[in-house]
């Protein structure tokens, strides 16, 4: 099961400005630029996407993992930070950090912490972090 998304971007990365977009229509032409990212913008990022897509997968996968122990979750509530530090010449996101607060009732200490490993390790997302990357370029123009 594939899913898309589109970026566009005009000038440079200073003053320049892009749009994102997915199939779903969730994000339509949604603004970001390098203010956004390195400053104090008000749109998105390409960081702030990928915390908000770890921590809604890790909360899916959670929910699948308590189910295998026999458990249901009241509530899964996930923050996420990534990081992005200076790395050499350029960026590199360096970490992911997710920070959970669950209520599951008749959990055991010890169930929570299975399910919540298997979950961080898991979750697509957290794989992608550590993937190959493949790139399909072609210019027009």
């Amino acid at each position: 099961m594939d899913r898309k998304a589109k970026a566009q971007w005009k000038g440079d990365l200073k003053s320049g400005t892009g749009t994102i977009s997915s199939t779903s229509g969730v994000l339509s032409n949604t603004p970001y630029s390098f203010r956004d990212r390195f400053e104090d913008g008000k749109n998105t990022n390409p960081e702030e996407l990928l915390a908000a897509a770890h921590a809604a997968c890790f909360s899916m996968a959670l929910s699948l993992m308590l189910q295998n122990e026999g458990l249901k979750a009241d509530s899964i509530d996930t923050n996420c930070t990534i990081s992005l530090e200076k790395e050499g010449d350029g960026f590199a996101i360096k970490r992911s950090h997710l920070e959970l607060r669950a209520r599951i009732p008749g959990a055991s200490e010890a169930a929570f912490n299975r399910a919540t490993q298997a979950a961080k390790e898991g979750c697509p997302v957290s794989k992608l972090f550590d993937t190959e990357i493949t790139l399909d370029a072609k210019l027009e123009g």
